[in-house]
C-alpha cells in the first residue's frame, strides 16, 4: 500500500459523492481496500509517508476519515483524532501548501475541525477562512459553535460513556446535523 492509492481513491469522483454520508457499502469498500493500511496508520507505521505533503495528507485521511468510516457507532471512530491533528498541525510548516487543491487543503485541515478544544477551533476558523470556495469555512464555524456551547460534541457522548446534560439532550433531539 502506498499513499498514492489512498489519495486516488479518496479524491475520485465516486468517492467524493460519498464523503460525509453514512454509506455501508462505501465503508465496506474502505475496509476491504484499506483496512490493513488503517491498522498500520494507527500503530504509527506509515511514518515514511510524512516525507512529503501528499503522503502526510494521505495519512491524515486514513487516520481522520477512514477511522470514521471503519468505526461507525463506536468510540474508535475518534481514537486517532489526536494523531491526525498533530500531523495536520505539522503539515502547515511544509512546503507545497499552495499546490494543493481546495479539497486537499480541506481534508488536510479536517482534524482541526474534529477537535473538541476551543483553542484549536479558534485557529481552525482562521485556517478554514483562507480556503476560497467550497463550504469548509462554514462547516468549521458550525462545528466551533457546538464546541463553544458545550465544550465537546454531544453526539459522541453515548459512545464515549459521557453523560449528556439536559441542554445537550435537547440539542441532539432538535438538531439533525448533516456532518455527524
Amino acid at each position: 500500500m502506498n499513499y498514492e492509492d489512498v489519495l486516488q481513491f479518496w479524491f475520485s469522483r465516486t468517492s467524493k459523492d460519498k464523503w460525509f454520508k453514512n454509506d455501508q457499502a462505501f465503508d465496506d469498500e474502505i475496509r476491504r481496500l484499506f483496512g490493513r493500511c488503517w491498522e498500520s496508520a494507527c500503530r504509527g507505521e506509515l511514518f515514511t509517508w510524512r516525507e512529503n505533503l501528499y503522503g502526510r495528507l494521505a495519512e491524515i485521511i486514513v487516520l481522520d476519515q477512514f477511522s470514521r468510516n471503519l468505526n461507525r457507532q463506536s468510540s474508535a471512530a475518534w481514537q486517532q483524532d489526536g494523531m491526525a491533528l498533530i500531523l495536520a498541525q505539522e503539515a502547515l510548516k511544509l512546503e507545497g501548501w499552495e499546490y494543493l487543491t481546495l479539497d486537499e487543503k480541506g481534508f488536510m485541515l479536517m482534524p482541526w475541525m474534529h477537535s473538541e478544544s476551543v483553542d484549536i477551533h479558534e485557529k481552525a476558523v482562521e485556517l478554514f477562512a483562507q480556503l476560497k470556495g467550497g463550504s469548509y469555512a462554514q462547516s468549521e464555524r458550525e462545528h466551533r459553535e457546538i464546541i463553544l456551547r458545550f465544550g465537546r460534541y454531544p453526539h459522541r457522548n453515548a459512545l464515549l460513556g459521557r453523560a449528556s446534560s439536559a441542554d445537550e439532550r435537547d440539542f441532539l433531539e432538535k438538531q439533525r446535523l448533516s456532518f455527524f
